[in-house]
């Protein structure tokens, strides 16, 4: 599942600039970078870019004073390294490839001509990028970054698996909402944002 493609056609490179690279491509031409950093069997430089994100996220919230992690043996700098570890190095890749079977299994009736797994766990990962943003002190920012993630799942979901940007957008909202909603506390930031919760939206709708 996680194997590294020693010359992948057409993957990403390798290393610190090109994970900085592949940040600003995708959020400023998603359409390039789904069409030229996905490739079959080539999990690992998504990988490291979801982990990234995650990454920074945290260590976000963790300077921000708004990380909420648990003090283990009285070692409360020694307890925000640990779980900052689990979070980056087993929470966010674990999620990952739970969330892209889950993308898969949705997309398996709609479409023949769908990528694999390996494809949709880059696409999941790269459009993550905006929620470096998600773990600032700035409701408006976060939901920002979660509702722009969003998007960018439905431009590669579009992409990669070959769809219609109205297909992708429905195809894609189970995981969208898991991953930006929930995991990078989408739903949270707009309620802080809006004042209301769903359970309003819904009977206002």
């Amino acid at each position: 599942m996680t194997q590294w493609v020693e010359n992948p056609q057409g993957g990403r490179d390798r290393g610190p600039l090109a994970v900085a690279r592949a940040w600003a491509e995708v959020l400023v031409r998603p359409r390039r970078l789904f069409r030229s950093a996905v490739a079959p069997a080539d999990q690992a430089p998504g990988l490291v870019f979801a982990s990234t994100v995650v990454f920074v996220e945290e260590l976000s919230r963790v300077l921000a004073g708004t990380a909420a992690y648990p003090v283990l043996g009285n070692r409360p700098t020694a307890s925000v390294v640990f779980w900052l570890a689990i979070a980056t190095v087993l929470v966010a890749p674990a999620g990952l490839h739970l969330l892209a079977a889950l993308q898969t299994l949705v997309l398996i009736p709609f479409t023949e001509e769908r990528a694999g797994v390996s494809e949709t766990v880059q696409t999941l990962a790269y459009a993550g990028a905006p929620c470096v943003f998600a773990g600032l002190p700035y409701p408006k920012v976060r939901l920002l970054a979660a509702a722009y993630g969003a998007v960018l799942l439905v431009v590669g979901t579009s992409e990669v698996h070959d769809l219609s940007l109205p297909t992708a957008a429905v195809l894609s909202a189970v995981p969208s909402v898991l991953v930006f909603g929930y995991a990078f506390r989408g739903f949270a930031s707009f309620t802080a944002v809006t004042g209301l919760t769903w359970a309003d939206v819904a009977a206002f709708a």
